[in-house]
């Protein structure tokens, strides 16, 4: 068996001072390959330097929503740069948050914009970060008429009609440990709609170790069967089998 976790943030302390260790642990579990997240210039140039490093790790670079009101001009030119390395296999994170608002929803709007068209101009998937944003997220991407790249929907959170509206527009979702959570009925139920062939799942660790590993401060690529097991259960169908398409679909959208 063979996951692949599409979304962490190995460069975050507690992961990158124990990375040998931690993908010994992944390899243990049958977790083959992670891709890691860059958010801003200092974390796009340490993801470089890890894919360069590690066979199985990929990486993508981004600058965050968080960081719109902070970043300089320069940064994103320089994602078009990184994408020049093989192992940079799409551009995120990138999107709207406007539940922090750390940055002027404008000047998220504009950087979102820009950073799309990045993707766009190098061919690679966008990573979509979406958080009280939904319908200006889905109206900026529906801008970009046929020019859009691929798009994956991060930690998506949202239910039924969320998850219609982003099929029907040929996206794809990546659920994270949350659906592991007592109070995620709604997600649970809007995973049940997503065919296999449309779906991802990722640990966006350090952030939401999924039950029963809840209390785990740090949580870790490895901790990605616990979502694999749980979605395996919600469609009623062998580990084992889930986990071939699932890989077979991340394969397929990141090129790897």
């Amino acid at each position: 068996m063979k996951l692949i976790d599409s979304h962490s943030h190995l460069t975050y302390e507690g992961l990158i001072d124990n990375l040998d260790e931690i993908l010994k642990q992944c390899a243990d579990v049958g977790v083959s390959d992670c891709i890691a997240i860059g958010t801003d210039s200092d974390e796009n140039n340490k993801v470089v330097e890890l894919v360069e490093k590690y066979e199985h790790i990929y990486g993508a670079v981004g600058i965050h929503p968080h960081n719109a009101s902070t970043y300089k001009p320069e940064d994103i030119e320089r994602l078009a740069d990184f994408a020049k390395y093989k192992k940079i296999v799409a551009i995120g994170e990138i999107g709207l948050d406007f539940y922090y608002n750390f940055s002027h929803q404008a000047e998220q709007e504009q950087l979102f914009v820009k950073s799309l068209q990045t993707a766009a101009d190098c061919k690679l998937p966008a990573i979509i970060h979406s958080r009280n944003a939904f319908e200006r997220t889905v109206e900026i991407l529906n801008d970009f008429g046929d020019a859009l790249p691929k798009i994956v929907f991060h930690c998506f959170s949202g239910d039924n009609k969320q998850a219609e509206i982003l099929l029907e527009k040929g996206f794809y979702l990546s659920f994270t440990g949350v659906i592991t959570f007592k109070n995620a009925e709604a997600l649970r139920q809007a995973a049940k709609i997503v065919p296999l062939n449309r779906m991802l799942i990722e640990t966006d660790c350090p952030y939401l170790s999924p039950e029963p590993m809840r209390k785990q401060k740090i949580n870790t690529p490895a901790l990605l069967i616990y979502t694999a097991k749980k979605i395996a259960e919600i469609k009623n169908m062998p580990l084992e089998e889930f986990a071939e398409e699932i890989t077979k679909t991340t394969r397929s959208v990141f090129s790897i």
